[in-house]
């Protein structure tokens, strides 16, 4: 039997970065189909607004830099319009995505020196620029079950037009964890607000299901080695960690772990958002350092913060912390002295 042979390390390279994102937009997939279930033919409208833009930037500023074309068929600028589609309302103007996905692929991707060089992820710094400067287009979440067909989430889309006999209050609600930020605001305890039908088992009514089908494409990632372990389970065991501690102390003004593992853009977050390997650590350790940073930095935003979710301000600010883990935390090299 005959061996083949490769030049060191003396192993084949079978993936590539086309491969790779093809892996991750299939593990997107789950969680999206539930979210467009739940929540409408507004996320369909978002992904087509956000991707298409998204593309369109990236081979308008390879044609500017004078870059090969070809290159736009990665997929790393069509994950990130997926990435901040998921993250938006399904009931925005058709611009909300289109703004978010140029910032996010010209500013914070293509000034930068494109795929490789974004300090940033380029999905979180789009929207993060979309929640501070339109925040009122960014609470448009209507409650699951409570949406429109696709023709009506398209014609709201671009003349903000509802159908007749719905009005807007109707068909959006603050989310689970806004409610509870206000609420508890209020002086009422957890176990109030918490029987309202916006509640589900353990999490918020739907976001629980959208969460547990984006873990299990989490988890295939994993298995498929196209992202490593210790991003995800260092971000959910540091928000679980915290979320322990502040419940344990006051069960009627702290949620509980599962809550906040299950709640929002958790999953979506630690599997598919934090482990971008262009703005994330890089060594074992430093991985793991990274992920506990950002789960206890979306706690801490969640609980006290002036935002309800913290996912994307805590991807950002330990995305310029990266650098520094990573060089405290290189490993020995083989055969050097501790």
């Amino acid at each position: 039997m005959e061996f083949r042979t490769y030049s060191s390390p003396h192993l084949p390279v079978s993936d590539s970065v086309p491969v790779m994102m093809q892996r991750v937009l299939l593990a997107l997939l789950p969680g999206t189909i539930c979210f467009t279930w739940l929540f409408g033919a507004g996320v369909i409208v978002n992904l087509l607004l956000a991707s298409i833009t998204a593309l369109a930037a990236e081979a308008a500023m390879l044609k500017l830099r004078k870059r090969p074309v070809t290159t736009l068929l990665d997929g790393s600028a069509l994950l990130t319009g997926v990435l901040l589609a998921l993250a938006l309302p399904p009931l925005t103007p058709w611009w909300i995505p289109v703004v978010g996905s140029l910032f996010a692929i010209v500013i914070a991707k293509q000034l930068y020196g494109g795929l490789g060089y974004n300090p940033f992820n380029p999905a979180m710094a789009g929207y993060v620029v979309l929640l501070i400067s339109f925040p009122l287009e960014l609470t448009l979440w209507s409650a699951p079950g409570m949406h429109m067909g696709l023709v009506d989430s398209v014609i709201y889309a671009f003349t903000g037009s509802l159908p007749e006999q719905q009005t807007l209050d109707a068909l959006t609600s603050a989310t689970p964890m806004d409610s509870i930020k206000t609420r508890l605001g209020l002086s009422e305890t957890l176990s109030e607000i918490q029987g309202s039908a916006l509640f589900g088992s353990f999490a918020g009514a739907g976001w629980e299901w959208i969460n547990l089908w984006f873990l299990v494409g989490g988890l295939w990632l994993i298995k498929m080695r196209v992202i490593q372990w210790q991003i995800p389970v260092g971000m959910l065991l540091g928000l679980a960690g915290i979320a322990f501690v502040f419940h344990a102390f006051d069960p009627d003004s702290y949620s509980s772990p599962l809550f906040h593992v299950f709640s929002g853009a958790a999953m979506l977050g630690a599997f598919f958002i934090a482990t971008d390997p262009v703005s994330a650590c890089t060594t074992p350790r430093g991985r793991i350092y990274f992920g506990l940073g950002i789960g206890v930095l979306v706690y801490i935003i969640r609980t006290w913060g002036g935002y309800p979710d913290g996912v994307a301000f805590a991807v950002l600010l330990m995305n310029m912390a990266a650098p520094t883990i990573d060089h405290y935390t290189r490993p020995r090299v083989f055969g050097e002295k501790g």
